[in-house]
């Protein structure tokens, strides 16, 4: 995968390209290689993520959505495929704590930047503990939000990680199991 640099990252003089986002500026900033996938979003979808992986033609098991939690000190972030849902209790276990629960969408807007159904893990506000599902690791690249509705950044799940500082753990329930 080319490193994507214009369509999402920076231009001469170290001003964002056009269209650039908070996520794409921190890849750019990080050297990490992505590539920018742009689809028509239809505000009436149900579900952001799967409405991603069916434009995209890409299987939901690669597309993982930006959820936020409360640890009731503080916010983290967990990534799990968008058909399914995240574990609570596992997630509290990733993270050390006793219990987790869904932030306020507000809170998780105001936190990270974006608005919610574009909250991508990459270039957020305020940096926060993050956790992926490792079934990440089942494949070569995964697909995050670009930071904005209709904007994916495909990338090595490694690279992800790296950027934002996660750890891997299980945290996916439902739906497709991990094979």
């Amino acid at each position: 995968m080319a490193r994507r640099t214009g369509a999402g990252g920076g231009e001469a003089g170290g001003r964002p390209a056009a269209g650039a986002t908070p996520a794409t500026a921190a890849l750019d900033a990080a050297g990490v290689p992505y590539a920018l996938h742009r689809y028509p979003h239809d505000p009436a979808a149900a579900s952001f993520g799967l409405e991603a992986a069916e434009a995209l033609g890409v299987d939901p098991a690669r597309v993982f959505k930006t959820l936020l939690v409360s640890t009731g000190g503080g916010l983290a972030v967990g990534l799990v495929p968008v058909a399914r849902s995240l574990g609570l209790k596992a997630m509290a276990a990733a993270l050390g704590v006793k219990k987790v629960e869904m932030a306020d969408p507000a809170a998780a807007e105001r936190r990270t930047g974006y608005v919610v159904g574009g909250i991508s893990p990459l270039g957020q506000r305020h940096r926060s503990p993050s956790v992926i599902d490792a079934s990440a690791r089942d494949h070569g690249t995964v697909f995050v939000s670009g930071g904005r509705r209709g904007l994916e950044i495909e990338l090595a799940p490694d690279a992800l990680a790296q950027t934002v500082g996660a750890s891997f753990a299980d945290l996916a329930t439902g739906g497709g199991r991990r094979s």
